[in-house]
């Protein structure tokens, strides 16, 4: 009698499950959309984006200009919350493709331009707008050559307007390359195995499916001038003979008023060896990468090389005086204190509440959530969750994650304020002021920068309606979570100070020179992590440039976490050496300083890299985000440095041996 074994069966079972899995399963890539094989002369259909420049940072509809409509009409397609707020507008245009079919296709003839279509065109033109197309998830790229240098772009431009002349060009005929790679799909087949059961074997039969994928989309614009009466007998997507752009100004399509615009294009398909999981490398591939990498790479030494240093020298200094104090009895303590002076001479007072407690609990809880957001998204992106394919992704990440982190807060807060005050009371005021007090502030600000948006009828302006839904998360989920983090703080067990507080404030001696000058430098060193990679984030940003080293973007916030924490302790030891115990705010500040450098660097970079941003409601937009960002960085900073500072002086204080 044969007797069965249970593992054996066991792992039959295993591997059957596996290969059912596997034969349903063709694949899962991250990050961004799933994988779409068209076959061939299926219908592509190319979706617009808003009308973008870096010259007004202002986007605008793509139909606000008279473009060819589709035949069924304008289609919103779904946006997410990021894109909302970045001011996509995706919609479905005129623009259809046959897969792997080369054509060129009339598209329609404009009704003659009106004195206010003349006026828009030319001043979108001369504002260097964008018109951004978009294939299968992938943006229309233009290569263009300056001084003999290849230089890429997404989009290409409403029209062209020649060196020294009052005319205007529209960009009316589209040469479209799409890259295409022919695909093969294979399935796993389960065949039967005898006595030994179901089993499977790899490879055995393929079930070949053919497509194809497509992993690039170029653009090659140009402006031609077509006779209105004879290309308006032609119906749309007829086609029409190859047609050429033309080097001559006097056969680009002007842009004045009572002219017929026709507009027309081509589309080539190009096989390629390119792969679908590697179609976005070409958006992703940063310029000057080796500027790049070797300048950061110099700053991390430098930081490190300098903390090591200042480090160094600060323990060596504490653990001699913590030494001495040691090993001396009580009357030499007592002698010792009135003979010298320094951080042991404030053990009454360094632990006296500070001025404007609350405010320093609730922008230390508010410090605590937003550092969190930073970490987890860019741990997130940095493992390819959030990529450029999966538009407004990134920022709906940072705004659930600060949502739900709201919790952390409000405990740290609280416990903060318990701490402070050796009382829970007043705890539902501090979480309050928690849950409204970063949030509020951007909201303010982005009110008076929608008023402005709205004035000039962007799509960049957030509707009423995303502002009630906004709203309602900062109300639904942040404060209550805010309050229940509250709660929790007093129910967690209060710091205890390891020594008592004196009645009667102790004195500090009289400085040669203000205790803040010190403070407001001690922000070069982290911003000294931190300029070059915020350089790339600023071109990003404001430059329409794609930013994917969220890799390299971790270590540098790693290192700015740790080059905070140092020069506040450093700081923190420096004031209490001179008898100042009022060392709360300045730890915060300390490390806080860095958003004030962020924040002259970014209208230093206003001034000098964004020369072309013309117009004050432009320079306001990017005051007003600079604005936000330095506060954000303010908060985080800070809390980092405050809460290292906290733990030392704790630690400090404990390790001294007091009646």
């Amino acid at each position: 009698m044969a007797i069965s074994n249970p593992r054996v069966t066991y792992i039959k079972w295993t591997l059957l499950v596996l290969a059912l899995f596997a034969h349903t399963c063709n694949g899962f890539y991250l990050p961004g959309s799933y994988m779409h094989t068209y076959s061939k002369a299926q219908e592509i259909i190319t979706k617009v984006n808003s009308l973008t420049s870096i010259e007004t940072e202002l986007p605008f509809s793509y139909y606000s200009l008279p473009y060819c409509k589709p035949p069924k009409g304008i289609k919103k397609s779904a946006e997410n919350l990021g894109e909302l707020l970045m001011g996509d507008e995706i919609e479905n245009s005129a623009y259809r493709f046959k897969m792997n079919v080369n054509e060129t296709v009339y598209l329609c003839t404009t009704h003659p331009l009106t004195e206010h279509d003349v006026k828009l065109l030319k001043q979108r033109t001369r504002d260097l707008y964008q018109v951004n197309m978009i294939l299968d998830n992938l943006p229309a790229m233009r290569y263009a050559y300056q001084n003999g240098v290849k230089i890429q772009w997404t989009g290409f431009p409403v029209g062209y307007t020649p060196p020294n002349s009052k005319d205007d060009y529209i960009i009316n005929h589209l040469k479209f390359r799409v890259l295409i790679h022919e695909y093969e799909g294979s399935g796993v087949q389960i065949i039967g195995t005898g006595e030994e059961g179901p089993g499977v074997i790899s490879e055995a039969e393929k079930k070949k499916a053919s497509g194809f994928e497509i992993v690039g989309f170029e653009v090659y614009p140009c402006s031609i001038k077509y006779d209105p009466d004879t290309m308006k007998k032609k119906s749309i997507y007829q086609s029409i003979p190859a047609v050429n752009c033309p080097s001559e100004l006097e056969k680009y399509q002007i842009i004045r008023e009572q002219e017929r615009v026709s507009f027309t294009y081509e589309v080539e398909f190009v096989k390629s060896d390119i792969r679908w999981p590697s179609r976005w490398d070409a958006y992703l591939k940063m310029e000057g990468a080796r500027v790049h990498w070797f300048s950061i790479l110099n700053s991390l030494m430098v930081i490190f090389f300098l903390a090591g240093i200042v480090f160094v020298i600060f323990l060596r200094t504490v653990r001699r005086d913590l030494t001495r104090y040691e090993e001396l009895d009580k009357e030499s303590q007592a002698q010792m204190n009135e003979e010298l002076s320094g951080w042991k001479l404030v053990v009454g007072d360094v632990f006296r509440e500070p001025d404007s407690s609350k405010l320093l609990c609730v922008m230390v809880g508010d410090g605590v959530q937003i550092t969190g957001m930073a970490v987890v998204t860019i741990i997130f992106a940095a493992f390819g969750f959030m990529s450029p394919a999966s538009r407004g992704m990134l920022l709906t990440g940072m705004i659930i994650l600060y949502l739900f982190l709201g919790i952390i807060a409000g405990y740290v807060a609280v416990r903060m304020w318990r701490t402070i005050k050796g009382t829970s009371e007043g705890w539902r005021s501090v979480s309050w002021f928690v849950a409204c007090f970063f949030p509020g502030i951007v909201f303010l600000i982005l009110t008076v920068l929608n008023f402005i948006l709205w004035g000039s009828n962007s799509t960049g302006a957030l509707p009423i309606s995303l502002f009630f839904v906004l709203l309602s998360l900062w109300f639904c989920i942040s404060v209550p979570l805010t309050l229940l983090g509250g709660f929790l703080g007093t129910r967690a067990e209060a710091i205890q100070y390891p020594v008592r507080t004196n009645q009667i404030p102790r004195e500090i001696p009289a400085r040669k020179y203000p205790s803040w000058l010190l403070v407001l430098g001690a922000g070069t060193l982290p911003f000294g992590t931190l300029f070059i990679e915020l350089f790339f984030i600023l071109s990003s940003i404001w430059l329409g440039r794609f930013y994917y080293v969220f890799g390299f973007l971790l270590i540098v916030l790693l290192l700015l976490v740790i080059v905070c924490a140092e020069v506040s302790v450093v700081l923190t030891y420096m004031h209490l050496c001179v008898e100042d115990w009022r060392w709360w705010w300045k730890a915060f500040f300390a490390s806080g300083s860095v958003s004030l450098y962020v924040f002259l660097y970014s209208i230093n970079y206003l001034v000098f890299d964004l020369q072309s941003l013309s117009g004050p409601v432009s320079a306001i937009l990017y005051l007003g985000y600079s604005l936000i960002m330095a506060t954000a960085i303010m908060l985080s900073t800070g809390t980092i440095g405050f809460l290292m500072s906290f733990y030392f002086v704790h630690y400090l204080f404990s390790s001294v041996k007091i009646d």
